[in-house]
Order: C-alpha cells, then structure tokens, then sequence
C-alpha cells in the first residue's frame, strides 16, 4: 500500500518562508510524476507544482517565482520551498505523485496571515 507522509506547514506571516516534503513508500511501479496541490476554503483543488522523474517541472501561476520543485527519486522525495507567501497561499497542501494511479497525502495546512 502505498503510503504518502507530509511534513512542513503552519503558520507564517506574509512574507515568510515555510518548507514541505512528502516521502512516499510502498509504490511497486516506478513514481513518474510527484507534486504539491492546495485547496482554500470553497475552492477547488488546484495545482501548485509538479515535477517528472525526468526534472521537468510545472508551476501555476501564481507562485512562480516565489516556490521552488524539488524531488529525489531514489528517496522519492519531493519538497516545496515557498517564499515571499501571501495570505493568498493560505491553504491546506496535498502531496501528490503518480505511479499507476494519482495518490494523495492527508494534507498539511499552511496559513499566511497579513
């Protein structure tokens, strides 16, 4: 089974830095894609960062610039450094990577306040 363990998160103020990570074990296959996700309060999911086993990287938007991607695939390891946060990245963050199928982590929450 596999198994996705997130760390990081909390509270900040605008400005600030936080940094996340999520190791996933368990996997039979080979993970291709590994990310980060977040979902505010009456909004959808949206994507924050992804990441392919290759390097190749994704961005939304809105945090280019200010987040970083990185991963370790013999770990498979995946990090989010984020900096210059907003209150606008208040957000509670899902792990995400691709195997065979798309898996998700608990979610950690990371509030920005003002």
């Amino acid at each position: 089974q596999v198994q996705l363990v997130e760390s990081g998160g909390g509270l900040v103020q605008a400005g600030g830095s936080l940094r996340l990570s999520c190791a996933a074990s368990g996997s039979a296959f080979s993970i291709n894609a590994m990310g980060w996700y977040r979902q505010a309060p009456g909004k959808q999911r949206e994507l924050v960062a992804r990441i392919r086993r290759g390097s190749s990287t994704v961005y939304a938007d809105s945090v280019k610039g200010r987040f970083t991607i990185s991963r370790d695939n013999g770990k498979n390891w995946v990090s989010l450094q984020m900096n210059s946060l907003k209150p606008e990245d208040t957000a509670v963050y899902y792990c995400y990577v691709h195997d065979i199928l798309d898996r998700w982590g608990q979610g950690t929450q990371v509030t920005v306040s003002s």
